[in-house]
C-alpha cells in the first residue's frame, strides 16, 4: 500500500511541476506504457510516466525532421 501511495505522489507531484507543455505524444505513449507496465509486475503508473515521456521524446524528434524537410535549401 505504501508503494501505490508513494507512486500517485510521485505521479501526481510529476504532472504538477511540468507546466504549460505541448502533450504531443505523450496520451499515446502513456496508454502503451501503462497498459506494459500493468503487465510486468503491476507497475503501470511507472509504465505511463516512462510512456508519456518516450511518446513525447519520439514526437519532439518528428517534429524536428518535418521542419528540417520543409525547410528551403541553398
Amino acid at each position: 500500500m505504501i508503494r501505490k501511495t508513494a507512486a500517485v505522489l510521485l505521479a501526481a507531484s510529476l504532472l504538477a511541476s511540468g507546466g504549460a507543455a505541448e502533450a504531443k505524444g505523450c496520451l499515446k505513449g502513456a496508454a502503451v506504457g501503462g497498459v506494459a507496465g500493468h503487465y510486468a509486475h503491476h507497475h503501470a503508473v511507472l509504465g505511463a510516466a516512462a510512456g508519456c515521456w518516450y511518446g513525447h521524446h519520439r514526437a519532439k524528434v518528428a517534429a524536428r525532421q518535418r521542419a528540417a524537410q520543409a525547410a528551403p535549401r541553398r
